[in-house]
């Protein structure tokens, strides 16, 4: 069988490099092109038609600066559809640009297959019709997102959620906090903040400057930044100065295992977060003022925006959005968490509220199945 997989970002490439593992193990003679990364790269034995580092603009002045290399992408993608005719396409996240994908896969008549839902029960629920005509089967890993689509006549189903298993095989190949410590020349007495300011140079330089400025209330803790794969160590270093901190780089998560408190961009990385059961806040900060958040919570369907809160309808970890997350508000929920604290221990019990609801499926293999039995399904 022959799979193109698109995937627009570091976390898709992680999540397709396990799906390109499963979907092997089911077809040793799979063959594969796809848009993505290095992970996905070393899986499948071939290189990436486009690297995701490449495609990785978000907000629309950020798209429409870069529309003219965005529109040659996504040509590369739609001619891999036309002119290899895989047996399946797979998408992964990446709506704006998958979504055009799609309807072109579906207008060729290529069963495609959506792993990794678009956010559509947040904002742009219009997206739904688009992908209730173009999209065979849509694989969930949010255990509500099924609901949401059977709301909307659209069979939908939850496969598990890759980053369970992904990091039960992280934690149990990481280095202990002391080796952690060594390695990165920290004092392993003290404690450590992580600051996850995301994988996409706009929203660094919009959150790092406040992380920055409220985690260096609390000079007695080591600050240690998660660099993200493809960012140029001068984005970090134009914002750090000379600053105390640790960047550490290709180990985003024994990082933020062994911190006492991470501070979050919000995005997949408050639930790895979650899952690695270290506290945290989640920021979220970009050009605007309350006129912006007042227009965003409009267009916002549902109480929240991140993940954990999201899973367990409740608000587990606080989230600052715009012009919320100001230095003076990360460094009040910051030092709550950094002590022993009843907002600390409800966290961590909110933690594994989220874990039970998202159970410990193998959602690669769940998802490989997935698109076996659209390929074999007789066609309508």
């Amino acid at each position: 069988m022959k799979y193109l997989i698109i995937a627009g970002e570091a976390s898709g490439d992680l999540h397709g490099s396990e799906l390109i593992k499963a979907l092997k193990t089911a077809d040793a003679q799979a063959r594969f092109r796809f848009l993505g990364g290095d992970l996905m790269t070393a899986a499948a034995g071939v290189e990436p038609l486009v690297h995701y580092r490449e495609m990785a603009h978000m907000g629309f002045i950020d798209v429409l600066r870069h529309l003219k290399p965005i529109l040659g992408f996504l040509r590369t993608a739609k001619d891999a559809v036309s002119t290899w005719h895989p047996d399946a396409v797979v998408l992964i996240d990446y709506p704006s640009f998958n979504l055009k994908v799609a309807r072109h896969a579906h207008e060729s008549g290529i069963p495609t297959v959506y792993f990794i839902s678009p956010k559509v029960w947040v904002w742009k629920q219009w997206r739904v019709k688009a992908i209730k005509r173009d999209v065979d089967a849509m694989c969930c890993i949010l255990p509500f997102e099924p609901a949401f689509y059977r709301r909307h006549d659209y069979d939908a189903t939850y496969v598990g959620n890759p980053t369970v298993a992904e990091l039960a095989r992280a934690r149990a190949a990481m280095v202990s906090r002391e080796d952690f410590c060594r390695q990165h020349a920290l004092d392993a007495s003290r404690h450590i903040i992580a600051l996850v300011p995301g994988s996409r140079v706009k929203e660094i330089r919009d959150n790092l400057p406040s992380m920055l400025t409220a985690a260096m209330r609390h000079p007695d803790c080591h600050l240690a930044l998660a660099a993200a794969p493809g960012i140029d160590r001068s984005v970090y270093d134009g914002i750090i100065g000379s600053l105390p901190v640790t960047v550490v780089e290709n180990d985003t998560w024994t990082l933020v295992h062994h911190s006492r408190v991470a501070l979050v961009t919000s995005g997949t990385a408050t639930l790895e977060t979650a899952i690695l059961g270290t506290p945290q806040v989640a920021c979220y900060r970009m050009t605007g003022n309350k006129w912006l958040y007042s227009f965003y919570r409009r267009l916002l369907k549902g109480n929240y925006v991140t993940l954990p809160n999201l899973i367990a309808n409740r608000g587990i970890i606080p989230e600052l959005l715009i012009h919320q997350c100001s230095p003076e508000n990360i460094d009040h929920h910051l030092a709550l968490l950094l002590a022993d604290s009843s907002e600390r221990r409800q966290q961590l019990d909110g933690y594994a509220e989220v874990m039970t609801l998202l159970g410990t499926d193998n959602c690669a293999a769940n998802t490989a199945a997935c698109i076996a039995n659209l390929i074999s399904a007789p066609k309508q």
